[in-house]
C-alpha cells in the first residue's frame, strides 16, 4: 500500500491562535506563527510540511473549522 502524505492549508485570518491544533497533531507538523494576522493573534501554520501524513486531527480538534487538510497519494517511479 502506497504511503499517504498530507498538506495542510490554514485560514490565517480566521485563526484565533488556541493552539489546540499544534498540540494534537501528532507529527509536529504545526507551529504557532511569531506575527499576528488582522485581528491581533498568532495563527498556526505548517512548520515541516514534509512530516504530515494526512491524518486530519488538527482539522477535527480546530474549533474555528479554519484548517482544510489533502491527502494524496505520490506517484510511482518507474
Amino acid at each position: 500500500m502506497a504511503k499517504v502524505i498530507g498538506a495542510v492549508v490554514i485560514d490565517t485570518e480566521a485563526c484565533k491562535g488556541c493552539d489546540i491544533c499544534v498540540h494534537a497533531c501528532p507529527t509536529d507538523v504545526l507551529k504557532l506563527n511569531d506575527q499576528v494576522n488582522g485581528k491581533g493573534y498568532n495563527p498556526a501554520y505548517p512548520a515541516n510540511h514534509a512530516a504530515c501524513t494526512g491524518c486530519k486531527i488538527c482539522a477535527l480538534v480546530c474549533p474555528d473549522m479554519c484548517i482544510t487538510v489533502y491527502q494524496y497519494k505520490p506517484d510511482k517511479v518507474a
